[in-house]
């Protein structure tokens, strides 16, 4: 259960927003050593100016390996009972939820603004179901709407390994050979450089493919690359070889990497329809969702009310759907994702903030990245230039920049259910998705969507 307050109020509260600079693997470390019956150490957090926080062992008897909770000293009661906020951790069970498989959508709609709306209004609680077609009149006519126009290429290569890195072959199993040169599948998730070739990548079979193994692709063997690095994670780095036009083989080899929840092989369709209308900039891996269903007729309705739009990058990649494998939600670490935000863009975003307009952003791609080049200013104004965000936005987070939100359901346990809890808190989230499951919406990338101001 996750909860928020004070420790006056007895509730156990999340990690204020995280650009404090609070040290989490070490804040974590501090916790597992401490002895179960004292208090954990205190400090003051850096940058925040005030009184130290006290860390207290407040969390899921499991994380205690079954020892009992350690119970306060009186004295500690007694500051534990003040209206100072206490830190405690959020666990990643508090963001499950119960799907039937049937409701995962499989094909897209015929029509993209067919798809229906799930209308949470926070400060009521409430939901309302619609259709997309009603968002351009939910839009406030003063609104800055805000696109992220990333592009998903065929980032999906089937090929071959060469067995370089294998054991001899015995000549007395001739088929041990076809065995050792089997089939691989990678998916580029982010290239590193481009003299050399460098990409970061998830290959499978992973425990098959070590580093000095070489990989090829395409009948003629058109693309080869060489395994030069294992990460931390299971992802590799490949480096390919040289070749005239490397995005032109990439397209013409790939396939468009659908997400495993949807339990079919891509067609010759999804590589239009797994793709905003509004699509520019090429690099993505998964396309931001929340966008697909717009068409140019909801479009112009939008310009016709009078409401701005403007357009960002953020390439999608491991930071928007990495599993989270720990049981602790601080201790999740985000992959770094490339973004852009434009002059243009951040000119437009800064005069309507200082006008106190309201900035909708489609999708949650977009939220992390306006969030991420606002804290670089330290205050609610969004920085232009590129770099690599990996600001990881759960309950506690304080947003600067959006303040509506449209996005599609995303599933159990994922960082972008977290960022849509930090956005609009989790009990009414879980019960608006607990509404969509009741009322049989469709769920993740080809489903429907919601509308949370």
């Amino acid at each position: 259960m996750l909860l928020y307050g004070t420790a006056a109020d007895g509730m156990r509260q999340s990690r204020p927003e995280q650009a404090r600079g609070h040290n989490l693997r070490s804040w974590w470390r501090t916790l597992e050593t401490c002895d179960a019956g004292a208090p954990p150490a205190t400090r003051t957090p850096r940058g925040s100016g005030g009184a130290p926080r006290r860390r207290t062992p407040e969390i899921a008897g499991d994380l205690w390996r079954g020892r009992p909770r350690p119970r306060p000293a009186p004295r500690e009661e007694a500051e534990l009972s003040s209206a100072t906020p206490v830190i405690c951790y959020v666990l990643v069970s508090d963001f499950d939820y119960q799907l039937p498989a049937e409701l995962i959508a499989q094909q897209p709609l015929p029509d993209r603004a067919a798809s229906r709306l799930l209308h949470l209004q926070r400060a009521a609680g409430e939901c309302h179901d619609r259709s997309f077609r009603d968002l351009p009149g939910l839009l406030r006519p003063d609104d800055l709407l805000v696109l992220n126009n990333t592009r998903v290429f065929p980032a999906r290569l089937y090929g071959h390994r060469s067995g370089a890195r294998a054991q001899p072959v015995s000549p007395q199993n001739p088929a041990a050979r076809a065995f050792l040169q089997g089939k691989v599948e990678v998916l580029l998730t982010r290239q590193l450089s481009s003299e050399p070739n460098l990409w970061e990548c998830l290959v499978h079979p992973g425990r098959k493919i070590g580093v000095g193994e070489r990989l090829w692709f395409g009948e003629n063997r058109e693309l080869q690359a060489e395994v030069v690095e294992r990460g931390n994670f299971g992802e590799r780095t490949l480096r390919f070889a040289a070749v005239p036009d490397f995005f032109a083989v990439v397209e013409r080899l790939g396939h468009i990497p659908l997400p495993p929840y949807i339990d079919r092989p891509d067609q010759a369709a999804d590589r239009e329809r797994y793709q905003t209308v509004y699509a520019r900039e090429r690099g993505s891996v998964a396309a931001p969702t929340a966008g697909l269903h717009f068409t140019p007729e909801i479009f112009d309705r939008i310009r016709n009310r009078g409401i701005e739009s403007a357009e960002i990058t953020l390439h999608v990649g491991l930071g928007t759907f990495q599993p989270v494998h720990s049981e602790v939600v601080e201790q999740h670490q985000l992959h770094r994702e490339w973004y852009s935000i434009s002059p243009q863009a951040a000119a437009q975003l800064n005069t309507a903030l200082e006008a106190g307009r309201r900035v909708v952003a489609v999708g949650t791609t977009t939220v992390r990245t306006l969030e991420y080049a606002a804290r670089l200013t330290g205050g609610a104004r969004v920085q232009a230039g590129s770099g690599e965000a990996d600001l990881f936005i759960y309950p506690g987070y304080q947003f600067r920049v959006v303040g509506a939100l449209l996005t599609n359901f995303h599933l159990p346990k994922s960082t972008l259910l977290m960022l849509v809890c930090a956005f609009a808190g989790r009990e009414r989230v879980l019960a608006a998705y607990r509404h969509a499951v009741e009322q049989r919406y469709r769920f993740y990338s080809y489903g429907d969507c919601m509308f949370i101001e």
